[in-house]
């Protein structure tokens, strides 16, 4: 099932680089940034990330937080999360369920067969718990629009 801007956001539970469950209740009070990302440690996710952390105050500012999800475990998001300093959750999906729920299952990442992962993607749940932004990109190496998002938030 494919969601759409105006759909209601479907919850998670997840585990952060601490071993803690997150879910998505616990990010309500403004607008919520979820960038799915393909892989920990890959070049463009690094750049997508640290574009996210270099943005941050910005970002902050309007009200907004954001989630990084991939479908890396936790161990290697937390290496991935400290090599960068990271300023928000980066959530391991392992079992790719809430990929699959937010319909963005990428099933051969880059054509090797039957390694799963999220396709780059970027969700903004509004403050009703509504997908008010929705980006979601066939291509792993292409970036987000990071203006087109941060004007979105304001």
């Amino acid at each position: 099932m494919s969601l759409n801007v105006g759909d209601i956001a479907p919850g998670f539970e997840l585990a952060d680089t601490e071993l803690k469950l997150r879910n998505l209740d616990e990010f309500k009070g403004g607008k919520i940034v979820i960038s799915f990302i393909v892989a920990a440690s890959s070049p463009v996710c690094e750049v997508e990330l640290c574009t996210f952390r270099d943005s941050w105050k910005e970002i902050s500012d309007m009200g907004a937080k954001v989630i990084a999800i991939s479908n890396d475990g936790p161990f290697a998001n937390k290496a991935f999360a400290e090599k960068h300093n990271f300023n928000f959750p980066l959530l391991a999906d392992y079992t790719s369920k809430t990929i699959r729920d937010y319909d963005v299952l990428m099933p051969h990442l880059l054509h090797i067969k039957d390694y799963n992962a999220a396709k780059r993607s970027v969700f903004i749940i509004n403050e009703d718990g509504k997908i008010g932004y929705k980006w979601v990109s066939e291509d792993p190496l292409k970036e987000p629009n990071y203006e087109e998002i941060k004007n979105f938030l304001k």
